[in-house]
């Protein structure tokens, strides 16, 4: 049987911190900023976290 491999792709975009949460940054922040209100570049700016089911899909994509 073959290694199970991770998926680069979602490796790339997801991390998982030590307490076993995912983290992500978030989109929509590279161009086109001049459109968007100041507001929403300001809660785009930091990071969030992936919940329920999709956590889980997520480590199983990016397991070592």
């Amino acid at each position: 049987m073959g290694k199970v491999k991770t998926h680069k792709a979602s490796a790339k975009r997801f991390s998982v911190t030590g307490t076993g949460k995912v983290k992500l940054n978030h989109c929509h922040r590279r161009h086109k900023t001049g459109n968007k209100s100041g507001n929403k570049l300001r809660h785009l700016r930091g990071s969030a976290y992936v919940q329920g089911k999709m956590a889980e899909n997520v480590k199983a994509l990016i397991c070592k």
